[in-house]
């Protein structure tokens, strides 16, 4: 038996990191911004409070270094990545995952997961 103490209480039912990183336009990686994800984070923190979820923080993220497969971002606790590029499926998302605790699979990164090949 360990001596460790235990985790706290989690102060967000979920933290949803979404990214928003700028690169310059041609860049090979390309960047979640130019895919709309500052607009969309704000629509999703308005849809979260819509939709009455409580205890959840939607931050802005620097690079989550998943670049050529975004916008993307990453819920936690449970640690799942999505792709997104509309209000619609930020709507799935929300209530989907977050209101209602199951996956949205169509939206999901794997983590073997590679970008796709131009």
């Amino acid at each position: 038996m360990s001596d460790a103490p235990a985790d706290p209480q989690l102060f967000y039912q979920h933290h949803i990191f979404m990214c928003t990183n700028v690169r310059p336009e041609g860049h090979p990686r390309g960047c979640c911004a130019a895919g709309g994800s500052e607009k969309l984070r704000g629509y999703a923190r308005e849809k979260a409070k819509q939709l009455g979820i409580e205890s959840i923080r939607l931050n802005a993220s620097g690079c989550l270094d998943r670049c050529e497969l975004g916008p993307n971002m990453v819920i936690y606790p449970e640690g799942v990545w999505y792709h997104y590029e509309t209000t619609a499926d930020i709507d799935e998302i929300l209530e989907t995952h977050v209101k209602n605790g199951g996956r949205v699979e169509r939206l999901m990164l794997k983590p073997d997961q590679l970008p796709p090949k131009h």
